[in-house]
């Protein structure tokens, strides 16, 4: 019994060592134009099946909160959180890369676009 709790402890100690040095993994702050095998390959078994769960889950999520959310004349919002999001990161995302975007240039181009079309919007008011 003493052997299997020290055993449990051991393990979530692991556990909270891998939880505090996971943030530096994703410290990088520039977007990955050619990134490498082992970063397409962790893509494609880890990121890409958890984000078509996301996906799945965002998407029935969607559907139960459909009736508060149009009340609330929030839909699109709802959307874009819980099922265009994931499934832009899952689908639109290139092999290994961290940011939605076929390249680096398609990347830029979307941030401009959109930083452009809050700039209309602001215009607008």
């Amino acid at each position: 019994m003493l052997a299997q709790i020290l055993q449990v402890k051991r393990q979530i100690g692991l556990v909270l060592v891998a939880l505090l040095l996971a943030p530096s993994v994703f410290a990088q702050s520039s977007i990955d134009e050619k990134p490498n095998a082992f970063a397409m390959a962790g893509d494609l078994v880890v990121a890409r099946p958890i984000g078509l769960v996301m996906t799945a889950v965002g998407g029935a999520a969607f559907v139960v909160s459909l009736p508060f959310t149009a009340m609330a004349g929030s839909v699109s919002e709802s959307a874009e959180n819980l099922v265009l999001g994931p499934a832009k990161e899952t689908f639109v995302r290139c092999l290994g890369c961290r940011v939605s975007g076929y390249s680096y240039k398609d990347a830029e181009r979307r941030r401009n676009r959109k930083a452009e079309e809050a700039e209309a919007a602001a215009a607008e008011r």
